[in-house]
């Protein structure tokens, strides 16, 4: 299967999920758990969210985390803070990482927004380093935006 097969296969499973529900934090909840079970070497999917200016922890799977963000600090508050997917292929080489899990060596993180304003982040973290490609950005970034899209059809982000 290829890589664009494959998130083309999630994003119907995650579809599926999400699709008639209204509730962000479930749909952050399954969006978390599908990506945790269906991603290899993936040792941390979740969610942070954007509170008072602020990255607070959401729905995740993987291990005990990091509870706040500032904006402009490490990769999460990066990506939250110049609204742009930040894929990094070596965490211990991005200036200012916040180590959560030092097993963690490579990330993603994706940007949700509204109107062009963050309202939460995807943090994706992998014990192999490089293990995000393009490929993955790119089955990712639909994703998000089927997630944006939900919320806005039932009111929820707007």
């Amino acid at each position: 299967m290829t890589k664009n097969t494959f998130y083309q296969d999630l994003y119907t499973q995650i579809e599926a999920l999400i699709s008639d529900e209204a509730d962000v934090i479930a749909n952050m909840a399954n969006v978390s758990a599908l990506l945790f079970e269906q991603l290899a070497e993936v040792n941390w999917v979740g969610f942070y969210r954007m509170v008072n200016d602020e990255l607070v922890l959401g729905p995740f799977q993987g291990k005990v985390a990091c509870i706040r963000i500032p904006l402009g600090r490490g990769v999460c508050g990066t990506a939250a803070a110049d609204n742009t997917v930040q894929r990094v292929a070596d965490v211990h080489e991005f200036d200012g990482h916040i180590a959560c899990d030092a097993s963690t060596n490579s990330e993603i993180v994706l940007p949700l927004t509204l109107n062009d304003k963050v309202i939460a982040v995807l943090d994706i973290d992998s014990m192999a380093y490089n293990r995000f490609d393009s490929d993955d950005q790119a089955g990712l970034e639909k994703i998000i935006s089927l997630f944006e899209n939900v919320m806005i059809k039932h009111g929820v982000l707007n």
